[in-house]
């Protein structure tokens, strides 16, 4: 017996997890004044670029003392900058609970051959913060991209800590508060909650982080796309728009004019605010729903931006295969494009809320999933 479709459709099915959906009504004609074929040396790519680092700035909050740099590598390489250049110079705790978090614990771990402590928290959970050592370097995730949970706010980070504290916030910054003060280095890709193109990281450094580039040299060799400093003393070229490598100008221009929508809203309070109604329209479904439950084990810690649901009915014969299915009908229909859960995550669905993605989409999309898990129970049967 055919299940009947839901009669509305998500005018923008893309809900990626990375890259992420562009901004409302985006068009190719917003990135003209582009300066392509032009050296981003030039006046004019140092000021398109300094201004980029300047409207972070403003829409994010960022202190007037904390460098912003615009770094190669996506978030990857603003993260692996910070684990070469800083770490070493005291004990080190890495935090874990998803994929990527396990990825900066292997870099430390096994590349670095730093001898850290390693807490870890399944996927759904987050480390108890009360059992980590401040005085120590701290390496976490701000919001678990692949895991869909974050942490819920700075309160547990001491601020006369001895130790920084790096953390990871791709999946986090423009779609969450976050405390500058508790945090030393802040890392993000501008492809998660600006929709922006890939490729390029942005790396944020408190004064404590400065200090520490410049009276410590780390014990390993550090490639030339790592180096931030020359001679003891910090590259503050990097934190004005000179980038250590030639970054993509039209990727850059398409960064502004999300900083610039982002700007017109109404900055950070804004973008947290569509973040949290697009979330709280699945937890909304999910609640009156009882074979769908989100990953998130404590809601205080449920992700706002990549929300991991899981399906726990017990007609299903292959959680994982089951999962596949349902997104696979899914995107079939043209409503949800790339929602599958991660491959590292427990089998589920993973839907991206962050700012760029309208509510009435996500509100559209409910719908869709009831009907996709009934199909797909009804096939199994």
């Amino acid at each position: 017996m055919a299940i009947a479709q839901p009669a509305t459709r998500p005018a923008n099915p893309r809900f990626s997890s990375g890259p992420c959906a562009k901004i409302p009504n985006f068009s190719l004609d917003m990135l003209a004044d582009a300066p392509l074929g032009r050296s981003h040396r030039a006046a004019v790519g140092k000021s398109k670029l300094a201004q980029a680092i300047d409207l972070t700035r403003e829409v994010l909050g960022v202190p007037e003392d904390y460098r912003i740099g615009i770094v190669p590598g996506s978030d990857t390489g603003a993260v692996e900058m910070a684990l070469w250049s800083l770490l070493g110079a005291r004990g080190v705790e890495m935090l874990a609970w998803e994929s990527f978090g396990e990825g900066w614990v292997t870099d430390v771990v096994k590349q670095l051959k730093i001898e850290a402590e390693v807490r870890k928290a399944p996927y759904g959970e987050i480390v108890d913060f009360a059992q980590v050592d401040f005085d120590k370097d701290v390496v976490f995730t701000w919001n678990g991209t692949t895991s869909g949970v974050r942490v819920a706010n700075g309160d547990a980070i001491p601020a006369d800590r001895e130790g920084l504290t790096i953390c990871d916030a791709t999946s986090a910054a423009f779609a969450m508060d976050l405390p500058w003060d508790k945090l030393d280095v802040t890392t993000f890709s501008w492809q998660k909650v600006m929709g922006g193109e890939g490729a390029h990281g942005v790396l944020i450094l408190s004064p404590r982080a400065v200090e520490r580039l410049e009276s410590y040299t780390p014990a390993w060799p550090l490639p030339k796309i790592f180096r931030l400093t020359k001679g003891g003393k910090l590259i503050e070229g990097i934190f004005r728009g000179e980038t250590i490598n030639t970054p993509s100008m039209l990727a850059v221009e398409d960064y502004l004019v999300a900083l610039k929508w982002a700007q017109s809203l109404g900055g950070q309070p804004a973008l947290k605010a569509r973040a949290t109604a697009n979330a709280q329209a699945i937890w909304d479904f999910v609640a009156k729903t009882p074979w769908l439950e989100n990953l998130a084990v404590d809601p205080a810690q449920a992700s706002t931006t990549s929300v991991c649901l899981k399906f726990n009915d017990p007609r299903i014969k292959d959680g994982a295969a089951f999962a596949k299915a349902v997104a696979k009908r899914l995107e079939a229909e043209g409503v949800a494009l790339d929602i599958g859960a991660y491959r590292d995550a427990p089998a589920g669905l993973r839907i991206w809320c962050g700012s760029t993605v309208e509510t009435a989409d996500v509100v559209a999309l409910m719908p869709w999933i009831d009907w996709a898990f009934n199909a797909e129970i009804e096939a199994q049967a």
